[in-house]
């Protein structure tokens, strides 16, 4: 278990380029599982979720060649399906998330897909009802071994259908319009999941030959087609990553530019980030974030506080609440964080506590902030990175912290930030990997 070692109080100041967007490549390398035709996929970030994805699909049969340090081409013209239920995927495929994602692809191309339960964040209940009831509703059986945890679902073949969702899961959308492009007849998903990464997958999709209309909205219709084929696809810049560096610089006071963001896939984003009083500035297609000795919190129009909450696209991202959070403590104001999908995401904020922020968790899901204005530094401590938001988060803070802060468990925020110390290291932050 490594461990990261933060000297924090730096300015910090410089340029960063964004990474891949992991929660959109999850489900892009699911999908070369369709085609026996090779994939070439650019701008893939080099980080342990993404990596264990490609070694499944790589015991999966898939030829998997890296052509640079960031593009992959894939080619899945010889599946091994007995991997699926074999002891070694049960413990590859039970340790990530996004595992869940390759059973629409093998369902649509070879009647079958299996998996079992999915590891990935401690944050709360993430159920995979939606993406079973889709498959179902496409005419899939399904079965379930309790003592092992294993799912599986078999069709000879998929019948298109309308369908609505129950919930607008982004992976449960994924995993569904996999399986729908292979389905016969016609599939309308309503509720469907809108985020940039859904409007990706569907473009990759349609230049592999699907019939895909609706994206964008809510209402997807899939025509079924007989067969698809390669394509080369390239990975947007991480928002949640981008909505990190944001947060690195104003908990450090630094002035910080962050490169080809992809402003018009960024949604809320910036709109929150200057509710909390924070100066971003848009230059071409980056962001300037010039160094700031303080920001105000706007309250709402009528003087009550501010309130941050997620909401499916093109709401607030819940991935980026723990990053809003940590910014509030040394804002000027109060504002309240709802977290309202998953009940464990706030459980990190006793860390903060410990730093010297005056947090209240009110309940499971909401949390409010009373910012010090930079009137009161955090303290540095040692700490446990519970998850991936949370570790960046934790990091964030130490980064602004008087004094040498240890956060363990690092292999949590390895999971969804690629080569983190060294960037920061680029930009001027004194931290250091300590390898137990």
């Amino acid at each position: 278990m490594a461990s990261f070692k933060i000297e924090g109080g730096h300015k910090l100041k410089g340029t960063i380029t964004p990474q891949g967007a992991k929660n959109e490549v999850l489900q892009i390398l699911c999908a070369v599982l369709l085609t026996p035709e090779k994939v070439i996929v650019n701008n893939v970030p080099y980080i342990i979720d993404v990596n264990k994805l490609i070694f499944i699909l790589g015991e999966l049969g898939v030829k998997v060649e890296k052509l640079s340090i960031n593009s992959y081409s894939f080619q899945a013209d010889n599946i091994n399906l007995k991997y699926l239920e074999s002891a070694d995927f049960k413990r590859d495929g039970s340790s990530l998330r996004g595992s869940i994602m390759i059973v629409g692809p093998l369902l649509a191309r070879f009647g079958k897909g299996y998996i079992p339960r999915p590891g990935g964040d401690k944050i709360g209940r993430r159920r995979l009802d939606t993406h079973f009831e889709g498959f179902i509703r496409l005419g899939a059986k399904f079965r379930y071994n309790k003592e092992e945890s294993f799912y599986g679902v078999e069709a000879d073949q998929l019948q298109g259908v309308d369908m609505l969702l129950d919930e607008a899961s982004v992976t449960g959308t994924a995993n569904i319009l996999m399986a729908a492009v292979l389905a016969e007849g016609t599939t309308k998903i309503y509720n469907a999941a809108c985020e940039p990464y859904i409007q990706q997958l569907c473009k990759m999709l349609n230049a592999m030959g699907a019939k895909i209309s609706g994206v964008g909205s809510n209402l997807l219709i899939i025509e079924g087609v007989d067969a698809l084929g390669g394509c080369v696809h390239s990975v947007l810049p991480d928002m949640i990553e981008i909505g990190s560096w944001i947060g690195v610089a104003v908990m450090t006071q630094s002035e910080l530019t962050i490169k080809n963001v992809s402003w018009e896939n960024l949604g809320q984003i910036p709109n929150v980030f200057r509710k909390l009083g924070i100066t971003l500035e848009k230059k071409g297609d980056d962001i300037y974030i010039p160094e700031q000795e303080s920001y105000e919190i706007q309250n709402y129009i009528d003087g009550s506080v501010l309130t941050v909450a997620d909401a499916p696209w093109p709401g607030f991202t819940p991935d980026l609440l723990s990053i809003v959070l940590v910014i509030a403590t040394q804002a000027k104001g109060t504002v309240l964080i709802h977290q309202k999908m998953f009940e464990s995401r706030l459980f990190f904020v006793d860390k903060l506590i410990d730093m010297g922020a005056k947090v209240i968790l009110c309940d499971p899901h909401r949390a409010t902030v009373i910012g010090h204005n930079f009137q009161s530094q955090l303290k540095a401590t040692k700490m446990t990175s519970p998850d991936i938001r949370a570790g960046i988060s934790l990091l964030i803070a130490a980064l602004s912290a008087k004094g040498t802060s240890i956060i363990n468990n690092i292999e949590q925020i390895d999971r969804g930030y690629e080569n983190i110390e060294a960037r920061l290291k680029s930009i001027g932050a004194k931290i250091e990997r300590i390898e137990d």
